[in-house]
């Protein structure tokens, strides 16, 4: 199916953090209320036509900062080789499940062509993120065990500092849609991607719903549950920026 253009129309809400006053929420409705689902194992083709079963793990994921690091750390330390497929190598030397870019920026390692945690088609141990099925296992949700750029895709939650004429100032906040552009220049070469893609507008419910304990952990409950209810009163507006462009007609 045809993936649809990055510029198209939406529709913002903004609102002022109930925990911090000093910050302002903006939130894409026309995404958050789209009916996009991740279809890894499902029909994704990968981001690149040589290798459909990496979905978006080809690169291995860049650390957010040391905090993020140490956290997947202690998730790392408890794998074993049943349930990752490249323990041996992972664990080979310290840190060998970590790389740095060309930027000198800290990420997963890359082997044997996508990240040294991506359990390949046919693994006994399950296909897959090694550490989202650890999370699994343990009855956890894998925002806690994988790196922070995994878990909030396909959501992107930028800051900016705004000042008023008046003189005062604020951190804006925005939480919309991981389109190909999050990737840097890099992404426009994708052969495919998910959040444009009629094939991944599937989901029976909305993304701010299925994604709730992500928006929660990004925004704060209190926000999280304000952005329900423009959501909600979004949706029953029925306007026409309430329909994503890859969502079903």
């Amino acid at each position: 199916m045809p993936e649809t253009d990055l510029v198209i129309p939406r529709a913002y809400v903004e609102f002022l953090d109930p925990d911090d006053e000093a910050q302002m929420f903006k939130c894409d409705l026309t995404w958050l209320t789209s009916q996009y689902m991740c279809i890894f194992g499902q029909g994704c083709a990968g981001i690149y036509a040589e290798r459909p079963d990496d979905g978006c793990c080809t690169h291995g994921a860049h650390f957010a900062d040391k905090d993020d690091e140490k956290r997947v750390r202690s998730f790392v330390r408890q794998l074993d080789p049943e349930h990752w497929q490249f323990h041996d190598a992972g664990t080979s030397a310290k840190n060998a499940w970590i790389e740095t870019d060309d930027e000198g920026d800290r990420k997963t390692a890359v082997h044997e062509g996508a990240c040294i945690f991506l359990n390949r088609p046919g693994f006994p141990g399950g296909e897959g993120c090694a550490l989202h099925g650890l999370a699994l296992r343990q009855d956890r949700h894998p925002l806690e065990t994988k790196p922070d750029v995994c878990w909030q895709l396909p959501i992107r939650r930028t800051f900016r500092d705004v000042e008023l004429p008046d003189g005062t100032a604020y951190t804006e906040v925005t939480i919309g849609e991981y389109d190909r552009r999050g990737w840097g220049a890099g992404g426009h070469d994708f052969d495919w991607y998910c959040t444009g893609n009629p094939e991944a507008h599937v989901s029976p419910e909305p993304l701010y719903v299925t994604s709730a304990p992500e928006l929660t952990e990004l925004m704060g409950r209190a926000a999280y549950d304000e952005l329900v209810d423009h959501c909600e009163a979004h949706l029953a507006s029925r306007s026409r920026l309430a329909i994503h462009p890859a969502d079903p007609r």
